[in-house]
């Protein structure tokens, strides 16, 4: 297997995106690991980075 240390994002679909972020948030408030708290704040932060928008926006954008 190929060695890697980052993951592109360019063929995920808002939907899923979305889906993936709701599932660490709901997985981190109800098991109280952060670490998953933290990814999904991390990935938010990243792709509005990314897409040169607030963290509020892209959740807004990512709904529609």
């Amino acid at each position: 297997m190929e060695e890697f240390s980052t993951i592109s994002v360019e063929e995920i679909t808002k939907q899923d995106m979305l889906l993936i972020i709701k599932a660490l948030e709901y997985t981190g408030e109800n098991t109280k690991i952060h670490s998953f708290i933290e990814l999904k704040n991390a990935m938010v932060k990243q792709l509005s980075l990314l897409t040169n928008t607030s963290e509020e926006e892209l959740l807004v954008h990512l709904q529609r």
